[in-house]
């Protein structure tokens, strides 16, 4: 009877300048070691980039991925941190929750709005926050794009969140839509 070889997990980190080839070079690495890319987030600051995944392959491919890729952003001048880990599943987005606020900026105030997200069993999945001078007062303004599971009483969770944001002198604006996997769009060739 043929054993299946157990699958390692790891976690990939890595920032640097731009540059259309880097990408190309890192999965080519990865896909060189016979190891998946399970899951990804890429995003362009500035003249700089940021990719973060998990990819998941044998013991002994993840290995030689680690051993690689390190050299790879050496030589490609990147910064790369990676980290070993189990039990990675599929996130499913079932919900997305569009939320925006602004007011006197005060020390805390995304503390306890990311607090209050938490506790309501929602993701940040992503963050844009400018503060500015207005009228001798510091003024935020803050958009988060959250990510909720199906069974997330959304009625409950504005009650909640518009109670927070207006406790601290805050006023927003929430919009939310369920996610259905089946209506992506999907082209064959």
């Amino acid at each position: 009877m043929e054993q299946r070889a157990a699958h390692e997990q790891l976690i990939v980190n890595i920032l640097g300048k731009s540059s259309l080839l880097a990408l190309s070079n890192i999965t080519a690495c990865i896909s060189k070691h016979n190891c998946n890319i399970l899951d990804s987030r890429h995003a362009q600051y500035g003249t700089d980039f940021s990719l973060t995944m998990i990819v998941s392959g044998a013991q002994a491919g993840v290995t030689m991925l680690e051993m690689d890729l390190s050299t790879l952003c050496v030589l490609d001048d990147l910064l790369c941190m990676m980290k070993r880990t189990t039990g990675h599943q599929k996130q499913n987005i079932e919900q997305v929750i569009n939320l925006a606020f602004s007011g006197a900026d005060a020390s805390g105030v995304m503390h306890k709005v990311t607090q209050g997200l938490a506790f309501c069993g929602v993701s940040v999945s992503a963050v844009r926050q400018k503060t500015y001078r207005k009228e001798d007062q510091n003024i935020l303004e803050c958009k988060m794009i959250l990510t909720a599971p199906k069974n997330t009483d959304l009625i409950a969770f504005d009650t909640n969140i518009k109670s927070l944001l207006h406790g601290m002198g805050l006023h927003g604006k929430l919009s939310h839509k369920p996610i259905e996997e089946n209506d992506e769009y999907t082209e064959s060739w």
